[in-house]
């Protein structure tokens, strides 16, 4: 989940109902124990400005306290996904998630020790609302850049003003649709791939979960108060193992071609994906692709990918591949996969990929993909010389 960026609406529809309620739930203990909003900073920016015309020091004060902490963690998790990706990390958004979690964890130690009924003040207010604002702002950074922008988990007001905004663009969609003849068969198909429909389902779902984390966070406290925040804390460890046991592909020059003589121009690169071999499971995800195309040389305008050895890709890959290949074609570059399954170009198609994926780019052998590649140079050089 936090290895390379959610590109398909099922991603993104997993970061949000996996991680929104962890926000909704930390917001609410925030306020029974503390009595401050923590997952979102817009009424504390508020605060700060009535306080500070009001004269009120402290609150003021409190207020852009809340601010730093939260705009901290958000830089926090900009540093470690940086630091991450130049030196080539694999999963370089799980660091992030797991100083949350640790955040986190503070916070849930303080509620453990709030006495019910009395407010924290003091030291251990500054310290309990400080660790939970800086891991809302981390999630909220971090699901972001994920994301690209689509998901935001620690706060509904976007939400709500994108769910508005689609929701009208989705009632038009439906008029049209309702004044063709045939329409109600082809209604529900027609909803599935409508790209309206499946964003107002996600935005929906963000703002549900956001809501089911705040209600669950009550719940909790009315019956169990001290161990009230330990299960979000246990949930992300949960996830945080999921993602580091499973296996990782990573992306190394070909030794085929190497050895078997190859003279090929500059321009084209060759790698192979690698079986993680050091730990268990057939199902291999892909590593940071993004990171990986950065740190090609300048030099290579046609990038040949091997995927024979590994055959078993997660769900995700197809989305990640796809988005990879459109991103080198908006650089003025071209990918060709060589060793695709007939299964594996179905699950290429079905992700979008006739949107970025020329046919012919996807081929089963390494000796197609060079063929191929060195078409596709020939045409590079000749827009070039146009």
């Amino acid at each position: 989940m936090f290895v390379a960026q959610a590109h398909s609406f099922t991603q993104q529809a997993r970061l949000a109902i996996t991680l929104a309620w962890i926000a909704g739930y930390t917001n609410i203990l925030g306020i029974l124990t503390c009595g401050h909003v923590l997952s979102h900073v817009s009424g504390t920016a508020s605060d700060l400005g009535r306080h500070g015309a009001e004269g009120k020091v402290h609150a003021a004060g409190f207020a852009l306290y809340l601010l730093l902490t939260f705009a901290l963690g958000a830089a926090l998790s900009g540093f470690t996904t940086e630091l991450g990706r130049r030196r080539g990390w694999d999963s370089i958004y799980v660091v992030p998630m797991i100083l949350q979690t640790l955040l986190l964890s503070g916070f849930a130690a303080g509620v453990n020790l709030h006495e019910m009924e009395v407010p924290e003040s003091g030291v251990p207010l500054y310290v309990m609302t400080g660790l939970a604002s800086a891991a809302m702002g981390l999630q909220n950074a971090t699901i972001t850049r994920i994301s690209g922008g689509v998901v935001r988990t620690t706060h509904v007001t976007g939400v709500l003003t994108d769910l508005g905004s689609e929701s009208a663009g989705l009632l038009w969609f439906l008029r049209d649709r309702t004044r063709e003849r045939g329409w109600v068969g082809r209604l529900a198909r027609d909803l599935r791939l409508h790209a309206g429909a499946r964003r107002v389902a996600l935005l929906a779902s963000i703002l549900g979960s956001f809501v089911l984390g705040a209600a669950l966070g009550t719940l909790a406290y009315d019956h169990f108060p001290r161990p009230a925040m330990f299960p979000p804390v246990l949930f992300l460890l949960w996830i945080i193992a999921q993602d580091l046991r499973t296996p990782i592909a990573e992306i190394e020059p070909s030794e085929l071609v190497r050895d078997s003589g190859f003279d090929l121009p500059a321009e084209i690169a060759v790698f192979r994906l690698r079986k993680d071999a050091s730990r268990r499971g057939a199902v291999q995800r892909l590593p940071d692709l993004s990171g990986w195309l950065d740190r090609l040389p300048r030099a290579a305008r046609v990038i040949v990918l091997d995927l024979d050895e590994v055959n078993q890709l997660d769900t995700d890959s197809a989305s990640e591949l796809n988005a990879t290949i459109t991103r080198a074609n908006q650089a003025g570059r071209r990918i060709v996969l060589a060793g695709v399954t007939p299964e594996q170009y179905r699950d290429l198609a079905c992700a979008g990929g006739d949107q970025g994926l020329d046919p012919l780019a996807a081929v089963p052998h390494i000796e197609f993909a060079i063929a191929r590649a060195l078409l596709l140079l020939e045409e590079l050089r000749a827009a070039d010389a146009e």
